[in-house]
């Protein structure tokens, strides 16, 4: 995974200034609002968040027994299963594919973790067209940009940018309505689709107990994917896997909710092995690649192990304050938002994405959300600990002024009186500094503090003192 997030910092203060983006934005609110509605008209919901994170708990516990019955289900149904511990193997198992079977085109279900190992870019250095035929993310592609959202990959595109897009990249000048863009999407694609010697997905669930592939998708072009083309190839992080049929249709009341906040996805594919004698849909050929590229790394870890039960539906993107600002690309990989920002870290190392476990108000909204309860707040935190702790194991030292402000502040805390008298006299001090009641800018050392948010102003009297007035009374 590629990430970029040392310029976290640059480009999210550029997101924040480009009003194009923030009216883009704007759009997440109307996800939420009908999450919540589809939520209330549900008379079980809470207890089905329940049910789905207990299942995925029972499910991480024994994945090792799960993954093996799924690939034993899976070749017995007559499918190819391939196992990658990286990124860079599941790319080779690709390519492997398609270099034995003399494919030249490729037609791509919506699959973040193609994004995440980068696929799309392996196949363009091998002289493999690869097409992206979900409509969001044929846009990025044709835009040669990322994703911005889980759920709404093109979210940061307004119909003007994707109408000059389309008059630039396909020759189709003078759109002004979204169903006509949609049309000529619909056109070029139908023909990608006829002529593709491959078709590859991703898999939001894979079914221990029957070897079948679940996908999910509002707009049929995953279903075309599966079907048309000769050979189809089905990307599987390890935690997408489910016990039994029983326990898929726990989810699939509550991911489309959460998603979209639709009822049910208007596609539902179950893929149960390639094509067999007398079926006229369906591949003849099916591969499942199962993908660890540092999950297990989360598996070990039980503090982050929850992380493994995200099931993808965005939510925790469209209510965080955070993602509602930036979008989705300031985050510099392929994960955004609050689930982002614990996993990219699992992903590509710490080290790399030291920012975003920072990139948090820890309101709790995404918690709050999350149709599996996963405790983001709390892992962002945890990373934040690991990374302050590795920052300060691997440094020569921190900066003079900081170790001798720690210092001071130690020794003031230690001692009541100094305490309350370096209050006192704080708040006495910062009379000029106050504007509107909050301190805009801190002098010298602390001025950090107030490069991009206000103070608030000490109180002139401490709440241990109104408390012993209020006790005297």
């Amino acid at each position: 995974m590629h990430v970029t997030t040392e310029a976290f910092i640059r480009d999210s203060t550029a997101a924040v200034q480009n009003k194009t983006l923030q009216s883009r934005l704007r759009v997440l609110t109307t996800f939420t609002i009908k999450r919540n509605a589809a939520f209330a008209s549900l008379e079980n919901g809470e207890a089905l968040r329940d049910q789905a994170r207990s299942i995925k708990e029972k499910t991480i516990a024994r994945l090792d027994a799960y993954l093996t019955q799924l690939e034993e289900n899976v070749v017995r149904l007559g499918g190819n299963v391939h196992w990658a511990r990286t990124g860079e193997e599941a790319r080779a198992i690709v390519l492997d594919l398609a270099r034995k079977n003399n494919v030249k085109r490729i037609v791509k279900g919506k699959s973040m973790a193609t994004e995440e190992i980068e696929l799309n870019e392996a196949l363009e250095q091998a002289g493999i067209e690869s097409v992206e035929t979900d409509l969001g993310e044929y846009i990025v592609q044709l835009a040669h940009e990322k994703p911005s959202h889980i759920l709404a990959p093109a979210v940061h595109k307004s119909k003007e940018d994707v109408a000059e897009l389309f008059a630039q990249k396909l020759d189709a000048p003078n759109l002004k309505q979204a169903e006509e863009m949609t049309a000529v999407a619909r056109k070029r694609l139908r023909e990608k689709f006829c002529a593709a010697d491959m078709g590859i997905t991703g898999a939001n669930f894979g079914i221990a107990e029957t070897g079948t592939i679940v996908l999910l998708e509002n707009e049929g072009n995953i279903r075309l994917s599966t079907t048309l083309p000769r050979i189809h190839v089905a990307l599987m992080g390890i935690e997408k896997v489910v016990p039994t049929l029983g326990d898929l249709a726990v989810f699939l009341k509550i991911l489309a909710r959460s998603a979209s906040g639709q009822k049910m996805s208007s596609y539902v594919s179950f893929i149960s092995g390639a094509r067999r004698a007398g079926e006229t849909d369906g591949a003849e050929e099916f591969h499942l690649i199962i993908l660890d590229n540092g999950r297990t790394r989360l598996l070990a870890d039980e503090e982050m192990r929850e992380s493994l039960y995200c099931l993808r539906c965005g939510a925790c993107l469209n209510v965080c304050p955070v993602y509602q600002k930036v979008g989705g690309h300031a985050y510099g990989t392929v994960y955004s938002g609050p689930i982002g920002s614990i996993l990219t870290p699992a992903f590509a190392g710490l080290e790399k994405s030291k920012d975003l476990p920072f990139a948090s108000t820890l309101c709790g909204a995404c918690r709050e959300i999350c149709p599996v309860r996963i405790d983001i707040p709390r892992i962002l935190l945890k990373l934040r600990s690991e990374w302050a702790e590795g920052d300060r194991a691997h440094r020569a030292g921190a900066p003079l002024t900081e170790r001798l402000a720690i210092k001071l502040w130690a020794f003031a805390m230690r001692r009541r009186f100094l305490y309350s008298f370096a209050f006192r006299t704080a708040a006495f001090l910062q009379g000029p500094m106050l504007e509107d009641g909050k301190l805009k800018r801190l002098p010298f050392a602390f001025g950090g503090w107030t490069q991009n948010r206000d103070f608030p102003a000490l109180a002139r009297k401490s709440f241990r003192s109104m408390w012993r007035d209020e006790e005297s009374r």
